[in-house]
Formats: structure tokens, sequence, C-alpha cells
């Protein structure tokens, strides 16, 4: 089994010292109804947490919300981290990532409103949708997560990563970096539809994970970590998303 999501990889439901599921018991198995409800409390908590950090948000002193910002930004990488390599705490540290996140994702989701007024519910409303469709189009059977599809897919979230991280040690050390990442023209515009796709893609290989340690009897706290996996890949489309409306709508 493959993944793009850093989250989930090919040992992600399976013992690593054995390389056996760890849980045959049917009272302590992962199931996707578990996992759907899980992921649906954890889209909770970054609702609240995004809606306090939103409510801070002044206009004419936008650096107040910033504390806030970083304090969700690096506290929730630094969290998503450690649940990636204990995946056992993944009860406690996926809802902590949810309401870290939050913070990060109000923050940042308001000085995008406060400069494109609506632009927030359009790309909330395309992230739900991408998500309800690709969901669809995967338990009915049209888009398949194959070998090769899970291979394309894989390779191209490794680029548009590496690609990001240097981009970012260019502006580190003073170069101007790659402006079609940012700037609004017609390339930085196909570039963030790429992503975009590539984003929403690996939606599919999270819903192939997750049903797949339903299906190999995964201990019940991968519900947890199957429903952070699906989160952490959800806030990478909404921030993209966001990110390509920010420049069509730049360029009216």
């Amino acid at each position: 089994m493959r993944s793009g999501n850093p989250a989930l990889n090919e040992n992600t439901f399976l013992d690593v010292g054995s390389g056996q599921v760890v849980s045959r018991d049917e009272s302590q198995v992962m199931t996707l109804n578990g996992t759907v409800n899980k992921t649906g409390f954890l889209l909770l908590l970054a609702v609240a947490t995004a809606a306090y950090t939103w409510s801070l948000f002044d206009p004419l002193n936008p650096g107040a919300v910033m504390p806030w910002m970083l304090v969700g930004g690096i506290g929730g990488f630094i969290v998503a981290i450690v649940t990636v390599f204990k995946k056992t705490w993944a009860p406690v540290t996926a809802p902590m990532y949810a309401l870290l996140e939050g913070l990060f994702l109000g923050g940042i989701s308001a000085f995008f409103e406060a400069r494109f007024p609506g632009i927030v519910m359009q790309a909330v409303m395309l992230t739900l949708g991408v998500l309800a469709a690709l969901l669809l189009a995967y338990k009915s059977g049209l888009i398949r997560a194959t070998e090769n599809f899970k291979l394309g897919v894989v390779a191209a979230t490794g680029g548009i990563a590496l690609l990001y991280l240097v981009n970012m040690g260019m502006r580190l050390f003073g170069f101007e970096g790659m402006g079609f990442i940012h700037e609004s023209s017609l390339m930085g515009i196909a570039f963030s539809a790429f992503v975009v796709v590539i984003a929403a893609l690996n939606l599919v290989l999270d819903f192939d994970f997750i049903e797949s340690g339903a299906e190999a009897g995964a201990p019940k706290y991968m519900e947890w970590y199957g429903a952070f996996g699906l989160v952490v890949t959800l806030v990478w489309l909404y921030l993209e998303i966001l990110r390509l409306l920010a420049k069509l709508q730049s360029r009216d």
C-alpha cells in the first residue's frame, strides 16, 4: 500500500516488528464507521479553534492574531510528526493536532477573507465538494487505487514537497525564489491548479488505506490515526484551493 500522505505509509496498519496485523479481536478492530465518526469529530475541533482565531482578527491590527497562528502552525506540525512516529498516541495527539491546526487555519483564512471577501466560504465548499465527489467516485469504482495510480500520485506529491522546500530554502538565504509558486501569472495559476489536483487525488489514496486497514483488522486506535491522516490531506487541499482562488481573484 502506498500514499502520498506522509502520515500514511506502507507500515501504517501493520506491526512494524512482525509485519502482521496487531489485533483480530472484533471488539478492538478498526472500522470504517468509527474512522468516519472520528474524522468528523476532528473537523469539528478544527472549526471551533479556527472560529476563535477568526474572531480575533482585526484588519486594522492584523498582527494581533499572529501569535495564535504561530502556536497553531508550529505546534500542529510538531504534534503531527509525533503522531506519525507514535501511532498508539493518536487518540490523544489527533485531537491536539486538530485544535492546533484550527488556530492556524482560522488566522490565515481571516487574512485571505480581508483581502478577498467571500473567498473562504468558496474554498470550504469546494473542499467539501471535492471530498464528496472523490469519495463517491472511489466507492463506485470509477477511480481505482491501482499500484500505478498510487505510484504516480506519490511521485507527484514528493515532487511538490521538494519544490516547496527548495523555494523556502532559497528565500531563507536571500534569493528571490520561484515566483510562479506565489504569483498570479498564468503559470502560477496552472501550478496551483496542478497542486490542487494532486492534493485531491491523495484523498483517494487515503480512502484506500483506511478501507484496507479496516478490512485487515487493524487495532482500534488506528481509527484515530486514519482520521488524522485524512484531516492532514483535507487541510492541505483547503489551503491549496484558497491559494488558487486568491490567484484567480487577484487577476480580476
